[in-house]
């Protein structure tokens, strides 16, 4: 009997899709309750990219900058991809319930990583230590685990052995 394993191509794929969605969360729940968009976006982005390019980029005021915002997508696409590797290989042998709920949970771990062990390396991120953080990051796991089964199911078959 053929064992599934990993679908590694759909996993990354899953991260993406879940970085951008989050990101959209995001975005809108800092419209709604913040009213706050364009330069807390400028903000995150900025303290995203200072990961790579360093705290030279911190400063306010928080703009829009090509160069800033190239290097924050990539890091963030990067590190979503790869999160989504690290979830796929937890749920790929799970239903699409007990995936979503695993997501869930897995954002709010990556919550807690992210917001406080990275900020031991970045301190910088503190700031960014509130509810729709959490929110985003509970968004982001369950719509890793949607894309990922979503991606296996139509079109992205997972690989046999």
């Amino acid at each position: 009997m053929p064992r599934i394993s990993l679908n590694r191509n759909a996993a990354i794929g899953a991260g993406v899709i879940a970085g951008v969605v989050a990101t959209a969360a995001q975005i809108v729940m800092w419209w709604i309750f913040l009213d706050a968009v364009p330069w807390i976006l400028y903000r995150d982005a900025r303290l995203t990219a200072a990961i790579l390019m360093g705290q030279q980029v911190l400063p306010p005021p928080a703009t829009f900058d090509w160069e800033v915002m190239m290097v924050a997508a990539c890091i963030h696409f990067v590190i979503s991809a790869a999160y989504g590797l690290i979830l796929g290989c937890i749920i790929f042998p799970l239903g699409i319930n007990a995936s979503l709920v695993a997501g869930g949970i897995y954002g709010l771990i990556l919550y807690g990583i992210n917001m406080y062990g990275v900020t031991l390396v970045f301190p910088w991120f503190t700031e960014v230590r509130d509810w729709i953080t959490i929110v985003a990051h509970i968004v982001f796991g369950i719509s890793i685990a949607a894309a990922y089964m979503a991606l296996t199911k139509h079109g992205l078959t997972a690989v046999k052995r």
